[in-house]
C-alpha cells in the first residue's frame, strides 16, 4: 500500500481553496484545507471536503453511454459514439444549416480552464450562433448595466483599500462567490476588513451570515432592489453628497438622473419595500458622506429578480455619482495574470450597447450578449418550428432540467431534440434524456489552472496556480477529457478548431497541458516557470497603474438613457401593495426568494450521502410569525403555488427570513412527472414561466422574488 499527501486546489467554485489530499493506491481517501496555502489559509467548505465521495459516487458514469430504444443505456466505444454524433450533426447542418446546432455551457464547464470556452470555439468553427450558458440566467444584468451606463477604464477601487462596502442580495460567506469581495477564506477576510475599519452595508430579504457583520442592514421584500437603489440615489443627490468634481467631468446626464429618482423618497421606498425610511437615509449617509472609498456590488439576488437590468444599473449609478473608481496613478488591485491585460486609463468608455451590434434572437426584441444567446428563450428556440430551430444540442457540464427556468417546458424541449449529447460525470436528469453521455474526469483527475475567466473580477490579487492531476480516473474507466469531444467532432466535420485565438492541429489531438499553456500565454512568466510554483505565485512584481486620460477623452457615463428612464417611470407608476402582490391578474401573499446553502453549489453535491444526510431536500424556510399565521409547524409539508405551477416543501423555521417571504434553495428536484419531494426535493424552476415576465434585452426570467401563495398539505 502506498500512502502520500499531495497538494492541489479545489475547483467546485471560484474560491479555488488550497487543499491537502491523502492518496492511497491512486485513490483519494481524505481532503483537508491547506493551512500553508497563502491565499485561502486552510479554509475549505463542506463541498470541497466531500469531493472524495464525489469522485467515487455510485451514480458516477465511467464510460460513454448510448441510449437504447427502451430508454436504457449501453456502453459504446468513444470513437464509435463520436462517429455517430458527427454524422447526425452533419445531417442536421445539411438539412437545416449550422444554426440548428446549439451548445449549453454550465457551471461544470466554467470551472475547467482547458474546456471552459471550447464549446463556443466549436460553434464558431461550424458557423452556429446558438451558444447558451449560465451567464444569461445568472448575472447578465451586470453586462447590460455596463452597456447602458458606460465603463470606467481604470476599474474599481480594490477591496483592501475600501472604507465601505455595500452588498446587495449576495451572501459571500456562504456562496463563496466574489464580485470584488475577497472570498479567499471569506470569514477571515471579512474579520480582517472589519478590524481595519471597513464599514459594511447589507441589503437582503434574509439576515444572512454576511449581514451579521453589517453596520447597516436593510431587509426589504424580494424584488424591490430598483426601489431601494433609486431611493439611495435620491438621498445622495438631494443632500449634495455626490462627488461633484467627478460627476461634472465624467457624467453626461446627472440632472436627468436626479429627476428620475425624485419620486423615490425614503418614505415612499420604505413603505413599498417594507424597510424603515430612516435606515435608507443612514445607508446613504454611511456610503456617500462618511466614506470616501468603496463600492456597491450585487449578487444573484437583484440579478435574478424582476427588473434585474434596472436594479443593476441604479446600483452602479451609486458608484458613479460617488466616483468610486481608481484614479490616475493608483495601483490596480488585480490587473490579471492569465488574461491579457487591458489598457487602464482614468476615463470613461461611453455606453457600448454591445447587443445592438450582435445577432438577435428569433423571438421578440432580444439579443445575444457578448456571444451568449438568452437562455430564457432556449426551450422556445428548440420547440418552435422555423428557420434556425435547434435540432441538435450538446450540454456541457450542466443539469439543464433543474437549472433552466420553466422546468416542464425545458424538459419537453430536451425530449423533442433529434440529438442530445451530455458531457457529464453523473446520471442526472438531463443525462437521462440524452442520446449519448460522454463522462469526463473529475477535478482531481485532470491538470488545471486557477480560474482565468473573469479573474480580475473574481480574485482581488494577481495570483495564479497550476495543478497536475492528483490521481488517475478509477481503474477500468473510459472517461474522456471535456474538451476532447469538441476537438474530435470538429475533426470529423472537417473544420479547424481555433482555441483561444490559436488554430489547433487537427491531425493529432493536443494534450490538456498544451491547451492550458495556450490559456496561460499572457502570463508574465513562461509556462514551465508557472508550473514550477507548486503553491502558485502572487504576481505582485508586475504591477499596473492607472494611466492619465487621453487629452481628447470624450466618453461620459449615461446614467439615465431613454430606455432606463422608461423603466424607472414604470416602477414609479406601479401600485404599492407590499403585503399583497399582483402577478398576471392573480393576487399573492408571499414572495419566494431562492437561497444558497453551504452543502450544495447549484445542483452539485445533492447526490452525495454525506450531503443528503445534512440536507435531504430543499426546505421551505419561513419566519416563525408567518408559520403561526399559516397554521403550520416545523416539519409540516406545504404547497407553494405561483401563477404557473405548484411545488411542495417541508417547513423549517428561520427567524432570519423576513415576514412575507418563503426562502428555498434552487437546484433540487427531478423530472417533473417523477417528483417525490422526500426523495428529490422540489425544483423552484417549476414556478417560473419563460413565456412571459422576461426582462428587456437579455430575456432574463423572473427566478427569485416569485409571487406565491402557501397552504398546508393535508
Amino acid at each position: 500500500m502506498t500512502r502520500e499527501v499531495k497538494r492541489s486546489f479545489c475547483r467546485i467554485c471560484n474560491g479555488n481553496c488550497g487543499v491537502k489530499i491523502t492518496v492511497e493506491n491512486d485513490r483519494l481517501v481524505d481532503i483537508r484545507g491547506d493551512h500553508d496555502d497563502s491565499m485561502t489559509l486552510g479554509y475549505a467548505c463542506i463541498k470541497g471536503i466531500e469531493a472524495v465521495e464525489a469522485h467515487y459516487a455510485p451514480d458516477r458514469i465511467l464510460e460513454p453511454l448510448k441510449r437504447q430504444p427502451d430508454g436504457s443505456f449501453a456502453p459504446i466505444d468513444i470513437d464509435v459514439a463520436l462517429d455517430e454524433i458527427a454524422a447526425k450533426l452533419q445531417s442536421v447542418m445539411d438539412s437545416d444549416g449550422p444554426e440548428a446546432i446549439g451548445v449549453y455551457r454550465g457551471g461544470g464547464a466554467f470551472l475547467n480552464n482547458a474546456a471552459t470556452n471550447v464549446s463556443q470555439h466549436f460553434l464558431n468553427a461550424i458557423g452556429s450562433p446558438k451558444f447558451y450558458s449560465t451567464i444569461t440566467i445568472d448575472q447578465s444584468a451586470k453586462l447590460i448595466s455596463n452597456g447602458r451606463l458606460g465603463i470606467w477604464q481604470g476599474g474599481r477601487q480594490p477591496f483592501d483599500t475600501c472604507d465601505v462596502l455595500m452588498l446587495v442580495g449576495t451572501n459571500p460567506l456562504v456562496s463563496i462567490q466574489g464580485n470584488v469581495f475577497d472570498v479567499r477564506n471569506p470569514n477571515k477576510r471579512m474579520k480582517e476588513a472589519r478590524a481595519r475599519g471597513q464599514k459594511l452595508i447589507v441589503i437582503d430579504p434574509r439576515h444572512t451570515e454576511t449581514a451579521k457583520y453589517a453596520d447597516v442592514f436593510l431587509q426589504p421584500y424580494p424584488g424591490e432592489d430598483p426601489t431601494l437603489m433609486a431611493s439611495l440615489l435620491h438621498v445622495i443627490l438631494r443632500e449634495g453628497w455626490e462627488d461633484r468634481e467627478f460627476c461634472q467631468q465624467w457624467v453626461a446626464d446627472l440632472d436627468e438622473l436626479r429627476q428620475a429618482v425624485a419620486p423615490f423618497t425614503p418614505e415612499y421606498a420604505g413603505r413599498r419595500a417594507g424597510v424603515d425610511a430612516g435606515l435608507i437615509e443612514t445607508a446613504a449617509r454611511v456610503f456617500a458622506l462618511e466614506s470616501k472609498r468603496g463600492f456597491a456590488v450585487s449578487g444573484t439576488g437583484p440579478d435574478m429578480a424582476p427588473r434585474s437590468n434596472l436594479a443593476e444599473h441604479l446600483l452602479e449609478c451609486l458608484n458613479v455619482v460617488c466616483g468610486r473608481y481608481l484614479r490616475e496613478g493608483e495601483k490596480v488591485g488585480n490587473p490579471g495574470v492569465l488574461q491579457a491585460r487591458t489598457e487602464r486609463k482614468a476615463q470613461v468608455m461611453s455606453a457600448p450597447r454591445w447587443w445592438e451590434k450582435e445577432g438577435k434572437s428569433r423571438f421578440g426584441d432580444y439579443h445575444s450578449l457578448l456571444g451568449d444567446m438568452p437562455t430564457g428563450l432556449l426551450a422556445r428556440d428548440i420547440l418552435e418550428p422555423g428557420p434556425g430551430q435547434i435540432k441538435a444540442f450538446i450540454c456541457h457540464g450542466s443539469n439543464l432540467v433543474n437549472s433552466v427556468p420553466d422546468q416542464r417546458k425545458i424538459t419537453e424541449a430536451l425530449r423533442s431534440l433529434e440529438l442530445l449529447v451530455s458531457i457529464e460525470p453523473y446520471m442526472n436528469e438531463t443525462a437521462r434524456l440524452s442520446h449519448y453521455i460522454i463522462p469526463p474526469p473529475m477535478l482531481y483527475e485532470r491538470p488545471d489552472l486557477t480560474g482565468f475567466y473573469a479573474e480580475t473580477m473574481l480574485c482581488p490579487v494577481p495570483y495564479a496556480r497550476y495543478t497536475d492531476a492528483v490521481v488517475p480516473p478509477p481503474a477500468g474507466s473510459k472517461v474522456v477529457e471535456d474538451w476532447y469531444p469538441f476537438w474530435a467532432l470538429a475533426k470529423r466535420l472537417g473544420v479547424t478548431l481555433v482555441y483561444e485565438g490559436t488554430p489547433l492541429n487537427m491531425d493529432e489531438p493536443p494534450t490538456t497541458d498544451e491547451l492550458l499553456s495556450i490559456v496561460a500565454r499572457h502570463c508574465p512568466e513562461d509556462w514551465e516557470t508557472l508550473k514550477s510554483y507548486g503553491m502558485g505565485k502572487l504576481f505582485d512584481d508586475y504591477p499596473q497603474y492607472v494611466q492619465p486620460a487621453d487629452p481628447d477623452a470624450s466618453g461620459r457615463f449615461t446614467t439615465m438613457p431613454d430606455d432606463v428612464a422608461k423603466e424607472v417611470a414604470e416602477v414609479a407608476s406601479e401600485p404599492i401593495s407590499p403585503d399583497r402582490v399582483i402577478s398576471n391578474g392573480q393576487a399573492f401573499e408571499y414572495r419566494l426568494s431562492v437561497r444558497r446553502i453551504r452543502e450544495t453549489f447549484n445542483s452539485i453535491g445533492r447526490n452525495l450521502k454525506a450531503i443528503r444526510k445534512r440536507m435531504p431536500y430543499n426546505y421551505a424556510y419561513l419566519n416563525p410569525d408567518d408559520m403561526r399565521n399559516i397554521g403550520v409547524d416545523e416539519g409540516d409539508k406545504i404547497r407553494i403555488t405561483s401563477d404557473l405551477d405548484t411545488i411542495e416543501g417541508v417547513v423549517k423555521a428561520d427567524p432570519t427570513v423576513r415576514r412575507g417571504v418563503v426562502s428555498m434553495t434552487h437546484g433540487f428536484g427531478t423530472l417533473p412527472e417523477e417528483t417525490v419531494y422526500e426523495e428529490h426535493g422540489s425544483s423552484t424552476s417549476m414556478l417560473i414561466s419563460t413565456d412571459r415576465d422576461l426582462d428587456v434585452i437579455n430575456a432574463m426570467p423572473r427566478m427569485t422574488a416569485i409571487p406565491v401563495n402557501i397552504d398546508r398539505c393535508a
